[in-house]
């Protein structure tokens, strides 16, 4: 199906569909922002708790009807993608506005930003709108999915705020965690401290009358407020390529390594996502590995090949999911690392590898993130690969004096003929390993 004519700001169009994927894109450039995609699920014009805001730090709602699916960049656009099953949705959710919100800039300096809403089913493009006259705003409404008469409608709105995406969200009835702010240090003064007053008098007080104990029932806890939803995140850059762990509040419980991409030219021509109209016309598998030595000197890796998965509560502490095909966003390549034994590492090297589908990474498109159990989630996207390369580092993870610090890599190697990726890789970082070939 050609894609459809961009809406004007509130005309409105029938959704024949039982799910959609809310599709935003922008042009990427150099000085544009960030752009993030995010849901709220409203009843009488506003969310019922925190829980009805869908974004990149709560990614999935309670009733499976609204999940966050994550970034892919392209040479010509980065999308943000949100699922929405209709079918799912609860009968008192009225509506499901669709934001966007800019990291680091205005709207007016996002290029090409539209949204659309496709069949999740087949792709078909239901409804298109395109934001043209965006400047000072750094939060947007740009549509909203409603039911009228018991179907499906998909207005264009394009309301703009100036108050970012917490502004947004607060309007509507989201409680957002505010950053801390240090306090002022108090100024230096003199003041005349008058001298202490003399004790009081003690006065004969007659002890009171005896009164009836009545038993009281037992106080009800008072109930414990929610945590207000935290809106932030980090994004590595070559000229910010690297965080504390400790400092965005990310140093304990699990934390969550993901890899999931999109491919283009050689691996199906269209650009299809991976996982969907791709995966049955290729073979392309990606290795999400990790390097890993610990504190004692112990060395190793975690990887599929060889069934090398690892472990969460017993060294090395790191465990594979398991060997995903597809890429999806909402599936793709995941590790865990148990940050609970942060002491245990001395350095982790988080890297990937192209097993077979492809000769290398060249028009594929990958992002990465890390989402500590407690802390922001870290991502940052790979940047295009220009050479004959089937490894690539992505991160490095350093304990440096008991915070492990990540550092974003997206290096890409070339290995030596009849060298392997994990020996070229070894190599590059100075591990020290001894390796044999193996299989899957």
């Amino acid at each position: 199906m050609g894609a459809s004519m961009s809406m004007l700001k509130g005309a409105n169009v029938p959704v024949p569909a039982h799910s959609v994927r809310i599709e935003l894109a922008w042009r990427p450039g150099p000085g544009v922002p960030d752009v993030d995609a995010s849901a709220l699920l409203l009843a009488g014009g506003r969310v019922r708790s925190d829980a009805d805001f869908v974004f990149y730090n709560q990614p999935a709602h309670s009733s499976g009807a609204v999940r966050h699916e994550g970034k892919r960049p392209g040479p010509d656009a980065v999308t943000d993608t949100l699922f929405v099953d209709l079918a799912q949705v609860e009968p008192v959710v009225e509506r499901v506005v669709l934001a966007a919100s800019a990291d680091g800039g205005t709207f007016g300096r996002v290029p090409g930003l539209n949204i659309r809403v496709l069949d999740a089913a087949t792709g078909a493009e239901l409804a298109r709108f395109d934001s043209q006259d965006a400047t000072v705003e750094t939060a947007f409404i740009l549509g909203e999915l409603y039911r009228r008469q018991g179907a499906w409608k998909f207005r264009a709105v394009g309301q703009g705020y100036d108050s970012g995406l917490a502004g947004l969200a607060t309007d509507f009835g989201i409680t957002v965690d505010k950053p801390r702010q240090t306090p002022a240090a108090p100024t230096a003064r003199t003041t005349f401290n008058p001298p202490p007053a003399p004790p009081a008098q003690t006065a004969f007080t007659p002890p009171p009358a005896p009164t009836l104990q009545v038993p009281t029932p037992p106080l009800t806890p008072p109930l414990t407020p929610p945590s207000p939803v935290r809106l932030s995140k980090v994004t590595l850059t070559k000229d910010a390529p690297r965080v504390s762990l400790a400092k965005q509040g990310g140093s304990s419980g699990a934390m969550r390594v993901n890899l999931n991409w999109e491919t283009r030219k050689q691996f199906g021509g269209w650009g299809a996502k991976l996982g969907r109209a791709v995966a049955n016309h290729t073979d392309l598998d990606l290795d999400l590995c990790a390097l890993y030595e610990l504190a004692d000197g112990r060395k190793g890796v975690v990887q599929a090949l060889g069934n090398a998965f690892g472990a969460l509560h017993q060294p090395p502490y790191i465990h594979l999911d398991g060997d995903d095909r597809t890429g999806a966003v909402e599936s793709g390549e995941n590790l865990t690392v148990n940050l609970d034994q942060k002491d245990k590492f001395r350095r982790l090297l988080i890297f990937v590898t192209v097993y077979e589908g492809a000769r290398s990474f060249a028009d594929l498109h990958a992002t990465v993130t890390l989402q500590p159990q407690f802390g922001a989630p870290i991502e940052f996207f790979l940047d295009e690969c220009t050479v004959p390369s089937t490894v690539c580092a992505l991160a490095l993870i350093t304990n440096n004096g008991g915070d492990l610090v990540v550092q974003r890599e997206a290096r890409y190697l070339v290995p030596a003929r009849g060298v392997s990726p994990q020996r070229t890789i070894d190599q590059a970082y100075g591990w020290g390993m001894n390796w044999t070939p193996g299989r899957k």
